[in-house]
This record gives C-alpha cells, structure tokens and sequence, in this order.
C-alpha cells in the first residue's frame, strides 16, 4: 500500500512540475522585455541585438526553444545565464546553501516555539496567559519582517557591539563546513527574524486545532480513564492537533527555499532570493526559470513528506 501510494504521489509530482515549465516557459516568452536588447544596450544597433538574439537561440521557434530547454532538464541541465555564460545550476548551487541554513534553521525554531506557545495557550483558554499569547500572535504577524530584523540588528548587534561585547558578527555568511560554531552564530539573528513571523502564525493555528481536539469525546473518554493529564495533551490531542500544522509547515518551508528575500537582504546572506531578484532586473530568464523550477521542486517533495507525516501522527488517516 505504502509503494503504491508513494509511486502515486511522484507521478504527480513529476506532472506538477512539467506542468510548472510549460507555465513559465510560456509565461517568459510572452512576457514585456527583450533579454537581448538588455544584454546589447541603448546604444547597440538593430544588428548587434539580432546577433545576441540568434546566439541565445531566441530567434528560434517557441516550441523549439521549449523542447530544447526540456531536453536539457531531463539532463540535469538548468541552462545558462544570458549575462555570464555560467551554469544556471553552478549559480544556484552558490546561492542555495544560505537560503536553505536559514530556512531549515528557522523553520524548527518557528515550529517548536509556535506549537509550544499554541498548546500552552489552548491548555489554558480564555486565561490571562491565553489572551497574552494571542496578543503576541497578532502583534508577530503585524510586524514587516525587515523591521524585526532592523531592530534585532539595532539591539543585539550595534548597540552591543558599540559596548565593547560583540556578541553576533557582522553580516555575512559562513559554511556550515567551514566552521560549524561561526554558521550557527552568523545565522541567530536571521532565524530569530524569520521564526518571530512565522511562529505567531503556528501559534495561532496550533490553539485552534488543540482547542477542537480537546473537545472531541475520545479525549474525554482518555480523562474519563484516569489518564494523565500531560499525556492526555500530548499523545492524544496534539498528535491529531498536529495535521494541519504540519500541512502549513510543508508550504511554508518549500515555497520559502524559494527566496527568503526580505531576511536575507536585510542580513546580507545572499542566497537564491537576491539572486532571483538580480535575475529579474536583469532579465535573465533561464535563472529565473530555474528559481521557480526548484521551489516547485521543494513544494512537492515537502507535500510529500506532509502526507506520509498524516499517517504517523493521526491513527484515523490512511495512505489508501
């Protein structure tokens, strides 16, 4: 059963993504703006443009350019940059090592830190502690993520600093490879910006879907047992609470592997968002058709892993 389902979902998948280049494919080429004309200038001349027109092989047919361009997917191949020559898959290997360090990072400290704050607020409803958590949540996803992240970068790196305790580096990036201890420390601040909007989501959902659990009558029937109280919580309610938390998680986190851009500029990471930004100003479609290709990549192995996650956390659902 368990095969049948996972060889279901990765035909889907792989339709979704076909799907997701014929999109863009399609969308680019009858998209405002000549990549050619940006590439040539102002001052270029009609022959120059149509020059740099036929060597990008624009001048070809669409559905050419769109068989060719899948030829090389089914290769491994992104295509190249119009601006440098170099491997859209190269550039991208480059960038995504900051976006993901940040993403992942993120997303277990917003996961725990909002199913923690959304059980202890559901536990506790209508309480005092309850309405501060709701307050917390609101005023978490009101803040502009740049702002949370220009007064972090106020507080706990300028002013420190400024105080002789250098607490949080420079912005920048380090391999995790390179030195373990330094990625952790450069990435602190990003994550912290990126779980404090996140987290006031998961929390909020979290409270509401424990509050519905908590309600149905195979809980009452667990406290009519004598089961404790914590595993009443934990084993019973939050596991089925858990589903469509777990469901937001699987698209958040595929669709910001995407480009966290706002974070990453703001803490001068790089990473695939500045890179798909650059891209766009630019004009540089094969970069921007591979950004889009990997984040419907990670959208679908995330929804994957989502559904197969249904299964282990509430007994009622089943992979058939």
């Amino acid at each position: 059963m368990f095969r049948r389902f996972l060889i279901r979902r990765v035909l889907l998948g792989v339709v979704v993504l076909w799907l997701v280049t014929l999109g863009t494919f399609f969308m680019f080429f009858v998209a405002p703006g000549d990549p050619a004309r940006t590439l040539a200038g102002r001052q270029a001349t009609p022959e120059q443009v149509e020059m740099i027109r036929r060597d990008l092989g624009l001048d070809q047919p669409i559905l050419v350019q769109y068989g060719e361009y899948m030829g090389r997917l089914i290769r491994g191949d992104l295509g190249k940059s119009y601006f440098n020559g170099e491997s859209v898959g190269t550039l991208l290997a480059g960038d995504l090592p900051p976006t993901l360090s940040l993403v992942i990072g993120g997303a277990v400290l917003w996961f725990l830190t909002g199913v923690g704050l959304g059980v202890l607020s559901a536990t506790r409803a209508r309480s005092p502690l309850d309405r501060l958590m709701t307050f917390l949540a609101l005023a978490g996803v009101s803040m502009p993520t740049f702002v949370i992240g220009l007064l972090l970068l106020y507080l706990l790196f300028f002013q420190l600093t400024k105080a002789g305790v250098p607490v949080f580096p420079p912005d920048s990036y380090v391999g995790l490879s390179e030195n373990p201890g330094e990625w952790a420390r450069h990435l602190i601040l990003p994550w912290v910006t990126l779980a404090t909007v996140q987290a006031a989501t998961y929390l909020r959902l979290t409270r509401g879907s424990m509050l519905d659990v908590l309600g149905e009558d195979y809980i009452r029937t667990a406290r009519a047992k004598g089961v404790p109280e914590p595993r009443v919580i934990v084993r019973h309610g939050l596991r089925s609470a858990l589903t469509p938390v777990v469901s937001q998680l699987g698209v958040d986190v595929g669709t910001l592997i995407g480009g966290v851009v706002v974070t990453e500029s703001v803490f001068g990471l790089g990473g695939v968002g500045q890179a798909v930004v650059q891209a766009y100003v630019s004009s540089d479609l094969p970069v921007i058709m591979g950004v889009v290709l990997i984040t419907a990549a990670a959208v679908v192995v995330a929804n994957l892993l989502v559904d197969v996650a249904y299964a282990l956390l509430d007994a009622r659902v089943r992979l058939a």
